[in-house]
């Protein structure tokens, strides 16, 4: 699979020395050393090929399953997420508040031997797993051969 876009989300994933390194030297330095800045605001992925699928784990901690849209688009795959935290009431006094809003979206154009129409999605304990099942005419085919 391969990535194709994101749309950044209030939250930081990067360490404190990036930061530090980010504030002196400027985002730059970054790419500079190999990094694109971009796992900085995107949510963790893994990606794994078996023989017969394709599997996808989305690290999505504190959304809750109707927060979190999947999408197929031709042949590129969508997951995105957004959820806003309540409103007090007029009572409420925050002394500090960092967080209310947090959205993300990530993009992946499927290879040819993925099958996007059978896709299966479950989310459980912070974590959506997603399942692409591959195309019977991808699969590895095998056979024995007899030696004479």
């Amino acid at each position: 699979m391969t990535l194709v876009k994101y749309k950044n989300a209030p939250v930081s994933t990067a360490s404190p020395v990036d930061r530090l390194a980010n504030e002196i030297f400027g985002q730059n330095i970054a790419r500079f050393l190999g990094g694109d800045g971009y796992m900085d605001h995107a949510p963790r992925v893994n990606i794994l090929e078996t023989k017969d699928d394709y599997q996808v784990h989305m690290q999505a901690p504190g959304f809750d399953k109707k927060d979190l849209k999947v999408e197929m688009v031709d042949d590129t795959l969508t997951i995105r997420g957004e959820m806003t935290e309540e409103n007090m009431n007029d009572e409420t006094r925050w002394t500090r508040r960092e967080f209310t809003r947090s959205a993300f979206e990530r993009s992946f154009v499927l290879p040819q031997s993925a099958n996007g129409d059978e896709i299966k999605a479950d989310y459980a304990n912070g974590v959506l797993h997603l399942t692409i099942p591959k195309r019977e005419e991808s699969k590895p085919k095998t056979r024995s051969i007899s030696i004479r």
